[in-house]
């Protein structure tokens, strides 16, 4: 990922919030037949090694799973997002050179795949997977509320996904290149906005 200085997020627990916040993630690997990628739910587990290790699962007819990866896996975690007018800059009352741009957070993580299809890992990951989803719910669903041959049938479609982390990558970009009054104007205009992302980003922009 391209990183200008003003905009890298080196805070790892910055990045391990943008993590646990994503509800969907996108897995990318590199393989002999072309890059592969699928929208995923995936979950960190913090307890292990240094970055923290990424679970989730595919389908088992997804080519993703079967086809070896070259290298590293990638999965991508998105943040809060929002379009930049640039009628919101000081600088377009001043001398009007400014352009549109976006501002928004991101983290990639990379390591090595495996895939795997042992039922009691695959229903670890499953269980763990819907807490996290389900965990805030006044009255969560839990795997055990279906019928146990049901959960086994639908194991039996999945393939497991485990990627420890060896590197992190995050970028914040918050109109951090802009001066005082450009970002002040930007941060009103966002706040202002109907659509929530854009106020979760009026609340990130530096002072």
């Amino acid at each position: 990922m391209y990183i200008p200085p003003a905009f890298r997020d080196d805070d790892k627990e910055c990045l391990r919030a943008t993590i646990r916040a994503a509800l969907l993630a996108n897995f990318v690997t590199v393989t002999a037949e072309g890059p592969l990628a699928t929208p995923l739910p995936l979950f960190l587990d913090e307890s292990e090694g240094e970055h923290g290790v990424i679970y989730g699962h595919l389908a088992k007819a997804n080519p993703q799973c079967r086809v070896p990866p070259l290298g590293d896996g990638l999965a991508i975690f998105m943040g809060p997002d929002a379009y930049v007018t640039p009628a919101w800059y000081a600088t377009k009352r001043e001398t009007g050179k400014v352009v549109p741009t976006w501002n928004y957070v991101a983290v990639h993580a990379y390591g090595p795949v495996e895939f795997f299809e042992e039922a009691g890992r695959l229903l670890d990951v499953v269980n763990r997977l819907t807490d996290h989803h389900e965990g805030e719910r006044a009255s969560p669903w839990a795997v055990s509320d279906a019928p146990p041959d049901f959960v086994q049938a639908q194991l039996r479609g999945i393939v497991g996904l485990r990627m420890p982390i060896t590197r992190l990558e995050g970028k914040r970009k918050m109109s951090q290149n802009r001066n005082a009054a450009d970002r002040a104007g930007v941060a009103a205009g966002l706040a202002a906005s109907e659509r929530a992302s854009d106020r979760d980003v009026a609340a990130l922009i530096p002072k």
